[in-house]
């Protein structure tokens, strides 16, 4: 279990009809802010594009994943570098700020971003200023993996065990939301954890991305929570095929997966799930 994700604290329980004083965890959730240095040489430019409430660790994959699934960088090739800020304050604050220094070449359309804002663990599409414009950033056609990529039902109903007993940190606090990559065998092969559902998504898709996966279309999305609007839409940027969630998705949510071509599965638990959009993918 990662050490910066939690913090000890005491409490007093009542259990049985008496109280008792106990160590306990708790999940860490501390700001993190993104900046994005970009241009020339000559003249280069620093912009602080998101604050988000996230729990500690994983950061650069955090960076990387939301700047993926918000359009701003395509391929690997196209960041620099991504490090802590260090000028001036306390490490523990230098630690709550990353920049992510783009080559030269890569064109940055600010405007587009629209993500000047202050947003909460929980927040999903509120930082976007328009509905139509994240539907804009949403490739329409999928790749041929994509297309072609099936799970089978029974395997993946086997899905939300696995993932929560890899969930080493929600053992012990109770207070993460995780995302998963699957594969089409109904095989967990990487997870990330976060208090904010659509920062434990940024995680995982940019701990792939920094692998060189610019697509993952070869896997389903495992989301432990609800399926809202702004975790398909990062699901559809990263070209991934399949989303499934615990929770239920809301109508945004359905609307997009039926228009960018992806399969969409709620209330997956007990052995049972529903069908949303695009069912060919699962296999009976």
């Amino acid at each position: 279990m990662n050490q910066s994700s939690v913090s000890n604290v005491r409490i007093r329980r009542f259990s049985g009809g008496s109280w008792s004083e106990d160590p306990d965890l708790v999940v860490r959730e501390e700001p993190l802010e993104i900046r994005l240095g970009f241009g020339p040489r000559e003249s280069r430019e620093q912009e602080s594009i998101s604050v988000t409430m996230r729990t500690p660790g994983h950061d650069f994959e955090l960076a990387l994943g939301f700047l993926r699934t918000e359009g701003v960088i395509q391929h690997p090739q196209d960041v620099h570098t991504v490090r802590y800020c260090t000028d001036g304050g306390r490490k523990e604050e230098q630690e709550n700020i990353v920049r992510v220094e783009l080559n030269e070449a890569v064109p940055v359309d600010l405007a587009r971003l629209q993500r000047h804002v202050y947003t909460s663990s929980s927040c999903g599409v509120c930082g976007k200023t328009s509905l139509e414009a994240v539907h804009q950033l949403c490739p329409s056609t999928q790749s041929a993996h994509a297309q072609n990529f099936q799970l089978d039902a029974i395997k993946l109903t086997t899905v939300p065990e696995a993932v929560r007993n890899a969930q080493t940190v929600f053992t012990h606090t109770g207070g993460l939301h995780a995302a998963a990559l699957v594969d089409s065998s109904g095989t967990v092969r990487l997870l990330r954890e976060d208090v904010g559902r659509h920062n434990a998504v940024d995680k995982l898709i940019g701990a792939s991305f920094a692998k060189g996966d610019e697509l993952l279309d070869t896997y389903a999305l495992f989301l432990s929570g609800r399926a809202g609007f702004e975790l398909v839409q990062k699901a559809a940027m990263a070209g991934i095929p399949l989303v499934a969630s615990v929770g239920a998705p809301s109508d945004l949510a359905v609307s997009l997966a039926q228009t960018t071509g992806i399969t969409l599965v709620g209330f997956l638990r007990e052995g049972r799930f529903n069908v949303y959009s695009h069912p060919q993918r699962i296999r009976h």
